[in-house]
């Protein structure tokens, strides 16, 4: 299955009809708790991830979320 993966054009021979959006990710090998979905520009909740069906030619945009931040503290003025 060709899909368009945050703009890039990808094959996904291990997917086939009636595969959904929680496929993807196993193929993909993301975990779960860390990205958000947007499929051909709806995001998708976590929570429909394994019944949203994914076609031939659909467009997703994943994030990844990363964690850390500043270690100044932040009360300092600048």
């Amino acid at each position: 299955m060709k899909l368009l993966i945050n703009g890039q054009a990808r094959e996904f021979p291990e997917l086939r009809s009636g595969a959904t959006v929680q496929d993807l990710l196993k193929a993909l090998a993301l975990k779960a708790d860390r990205i958000a979905v947007e499929h051909n520009g709806s995001i998708v909740s976590r929570t429909a991830w394994s019944a949203t069906s994914v076609c031939e030619g659909d467009k997703f945009e994943i994030v990844h979320f990363v964690g850390g931040g500043c270690t100044r503290n932040i009360t300092q003025k600048l």
